[in-house]
């Protein structure tokens, strides 16, 4: 599930922007000036962020270009969503980094396609496409996992967690690298937590006889191989 961060001011538009991203399928946290966004970034790399230009304090243009100017930050994909609709404003806005550039008023409809797109460009992983290994179907749009008949009931993180497995089997992760690509590099969890992760993974995984397709590798980390017990008869 993408994450969102929402740098808005005005708090009508920023709930109405939450609600319909939650509908859609999006994690979201909410920002109203820039150091509560620079907290939010801090704490969580989101996959993307709306920005507001006209911010109490420092302005979203001035924001976006200190995130592009940071190793950790400079990749964020970043989408101004503001008033500001003349042409000299997008190009400043597009130049200070953003990936897009979108006025208001604005389409919820449009607003969603724009940060798919955006997001098709940075994380294609991260959209709506189902994938399937060993007979393990993992669907984002409608976020069910099954096999052979069964549906599996998993956890917002252990969801995640097996997404990104599955996006990219037989590979060996370290537990560092699955923090910075589920949990978003979050800088406070320990790494010791993906360990906890992967065992309710497994215990979620197990009515379908597929707990073992979750490998521990010594050493090394964890990875997910295609290889998976036949159904009992």
């Amino acid at each position: 599930m993408p994450s969102v961060l929402v740098v808005e001011d005005e708090s009508a538009i920023a709930e109405l922007i939450a609600i319909n991203l939650r509908h859609a399928g999006f994690e979201v946290t909410l920002a109203e000036n820039a150091d509560q966004a620079q907290m939010a970034v801090d704490a969580v790399l989101p996959d993307l962020v709306l920005l507001d230009w006209m911010l109490p304090g420092q302005s979203g243009v001035a924001l976006a270009r200190r995130w592009r100017g940071e190793v950790r930050t400079k990749e964020l994909p970043i989408i101004m969503l503001t008033a500001r609709a003349d042409e000299s404003d997008k190009v400043a806005g597009l130049d200070a980094g953003a990936d897009d550039y979108l006025t208001k008023p604005f389409s919820t409809q449009e607003l969603l396609a724009r940060i798919r797109a955006v997001l098709r460009r940075r994380v294609p992983e991260a959209l709506d496409s189902a994938v399937e290994v060993g007979g393990l179907r993992l669907d984002p749009s409608t976020r069910r996992v099954s096999r052979d008949g069964t549906d599996l009931k998993l956890g917002p993180t252990e969801f995640r967690l097996l997404h990104f497995l599955m996006t990219h089997p037989e590979r060996v992760h370290s537990r560092a690298q699955l923090l910075d690509r589920v949990w978003g590099d979050h800088v406070f969890i320990e790494e010791r937590t993906v360990d906890v992760h992967v065992k309710r993974l497994r215990e979620a995984l197990t009515p379908a006889r597929c707990a073992q397709m979750i490998e521990t590798v010594r050493g090394a980390g964890y990875r997910l191989t295609q290889q998976v017990a036949a159904p009992s008869a």
